[in-house]
């Protein structure tokens, strides 16, 4: 018997954010994945970001003493609560370049707020 896929919404609106749970990342399962779980995040390898506004944060904060990951806020697109972000590689220095900021595909990671969402019927 196969897992059914659950599909989500926005918690706030219902807006149909055309996530679903097969694209889950799973590949970190461990320690750090249930503590993302009791802090209320999950995450997800791809997302549809035709159906989020992105608000990229530019910040020159440091992870480490040599690296910056650059962060988009990612928000519903009907209502604008806010679902979560998304994560790109880490830039050597803490510069802007409009090239890389303005593809789809800069963010690599993508963490939900489980309380941003809400389960869909799956019916279109």
């Amino acid at each position: 018997m196969s897992q059914r896929d659950v599909n989500y919404s926005c918690g706030s609106c219902g807006y149909p954010l055309n996530l679903s749970s097969s694209n889950r990342s799973t590949s970190e399962v461990g320690s750090s994945y249930k503590k993302s779980l009791k802090k209320g995040l999950i995450s997800f390898i791809s997302v549809d970001l035709s159906r989020f506004t992105q608000v990229d944060e530019i910040s020159c904060f440091p992870l480490t003493w040599r690296s910056y990951r650059p962060k988009t806020k990612l928000l519903c697109r009907k209502c604008g609560a806010s679902i979560g972000y998304g994560y790109g590689e880490p830039a050597v220095l803490c510069s802007f370049d409009p090239a890389s900021s303005s593809s789809s595909s800069t963010s690599q990671k993508y963490i939900i707020k489980i309380q941003a969402l809400q389960p869909s019927d799956g019916t279109q």
